[in-house]
C-alpha cells in the first residue's frame, strides 16, 4: 500500500458505514475497515482511536466547531434567536450531497444502543457549546442552555425527518425551517 494514501478519513468512514451496513456494527473490525479502504490498520489509527468514532468524524470537535464557527460569525446585531436560527440552516446546508450517506449512517445508529448513546453524547456537547456562544452574546442564564438545548432538539427532529422514509425529496435546510416554524407556532400558543 502507498505510504499517503488521499481522503483517508473519507474512504475509512465509506469503507465503515458499508460494512456496519451488511454487517452489523458489531461484527466488523478495524481491520476489515481498514482493508475495505485500502489503508493499514495503522492509517486507521491515526484517523480514528476505534471504529465507533469513525462515524462520528473523529473525536468529535469538526462536528461541535461547525455549530460554535457558524454562531460566532452571526451578526452581532441579531438578535440571539435569529442567530441561533440562522446557525442551524447554515451547519444543515453543509449537509447538501449527504443524504444517502446519511441516511445510512442513521440506520447504523438505530440498530445500536451504544452508538446511539454515543449520538446523544455528541449532541450533548454540541448544546453545552451554543449554550456558551449565547452567553458570549449577552444572553443569561437559565436562557442560553434552554435556547441551546432547544436549538439542539430543532436541529435533530428536523435531521430524523430529513433521513427518515422519504415523501418529497428537501435538503435540510427546509426540514430545519418547518421543524422551527412548528416550535414558534407551538410557543406562540398560550
Amino acid at each position: 500500500m502507498p505510504r499517503w494514501e488521499p481522503d483517508s478519513p473519507g474512504r475509512l468512514y465509506e469503507a465503515a458505514l458499508d460494512l456496519f451496513s451488511e454487517r452489523g456494527y458489531d461484527a466488523t473490525t478495524v481491520e476489515e475497515i481498514a482493508s475495505r479502504a485500502g489503508v493499514t490498520k495503522r492509517t486507521f489509527f491515526r484517523h480514528y482511536a476505534d471504529k465507533r468514532e469513525v462515524l462520528f468524524g473523529g473525536p468529535g470537535e469538526a462536528f461541535v466547531g461547525l455549530f460554535t464557527a457558524e454562531l460566532a460569525a452571526a451578526d452581532p446585531a441579531e438578535s440571539p434567536a435569529s442567530a441561533l436560527l440562522g446557525t442551524l440552516d447554515r451547519v444543515a446546508s453543509r449537509f447538501a450531497g449527504r443524504h444517502e450517506p446519511s441516511r445510512r449512517r442513521q440506520r447504523v445508529l438505530a440498530a445500536n444502543a451504544s452508538l446511539r448513546e454515543r449520538e446523544l453524547v455528541k449532541m450533548a456537547t454540541v448544546a453545552e457549546a451554543l449554550g456558551a456562544g449565547l452567553r458570549e452574546r449577552g444572553v443569561g442564564e437559565p436562557g442560553a442552555a434552554v435556547a441551546a438545548e432547544t436549538a439542539v432538539a430543532v436541529f435533530r427532529t428536523a435531521f430524523v425527518r430529513w433521513v427518515g422514509p422519504p415523501r418529497e425529496e428537501r435538503d435540510l435546510a427546509a426540514h430545519v425551517g418547518e421543524v422551527a416554524g412548528a416550535l414558534r407556532a407551538v410557543l406562540g400558543e398560550r
